[in-house]
């Protein structure tokens, strides 16, 4: 059974994983169920595409779930890979760096949730690098689409190279949070 860190890590892997007629999307109810003592996380519904049962069950980490957007604790995942990982970062951050692109400044607060998840993901890259080591292992790269994306640019797993990457992701957060902080609406004539 698959073991989930916490909820946004059980989303995740739900949506890395579509239908087999290609529709990642489908709504989704959520229930507990206690399997002999194991608490089991469950979700289950219908794909919007072709009507096939979609069902995923998780068992829940003894570890107290980090709060959003976090996936996990000190631990990498052992649901989803680095590549993975890395995937999702660059879709967010790509597509909130152009929506950063094209709204005004005041409105860069709303791009926040997505830029923190992009964060996120990109944290858990970082997980599985080993203590000393300067590159992720190929052999933790266990989808189709992380060893894809290992493929392509092994060099993006790298110690200096997922560092430099964090340190970017978190000016542009740090960014949108002094272009929104309370001082600065107030500078501008704007309410705190």
């Amino acid at each position: 059974m698959l073991i989930a860190r916490s909820p946004q890590e059980s989303h995740l892997y739900i949506d890395l994983h579509g239908c087999v007629c290609g529709t990642t999307q489908f709504d989704r109810e959520h229930r507990l169920e206690n399997w002999d003592g194991v608490l089991v996380s469950v979700y289950e519904g219908r794909c919007p595409q072709c009507g096939r049962t979609r069902s995923f069950k998780f068992t829940i980490s003894d570890d107290r779930p980090p709060a959003p957007p976090a996936f996990g604790g000190p631990e990498p995942s052992r649901i989803i890979d680095p590549g993975e990982f890395l995937w999702i970062s660059d879709q967010v951050s790509t597509q909130s760096g152009l929506r950063l692109l094209n709204t005004p400044l005041a409105e860069h607060h709303e791009i926040r949730p997505a830029t923190a998840y992009a964060i996120a993901a990109l944290e858990e890259v970082a997980k599985f690098l080993p203590e000393g080591a300067d590159q992720i292992s190929e052999d933790r790269f266990t989808s189709e689409r992380g060893q894809e994306m290992h493929a392509k640019d092994p060099t993006r797993f790298t110690r200096q190279e997922i560092t430099a990457a964090l340190e970017l992701k978190r000016r542009v957060l740090a960014d949108i949070d002094e272009i929104n902080s309370p001082r600065d609406r107030e500078d501008s004539g704007g309410s705190a």
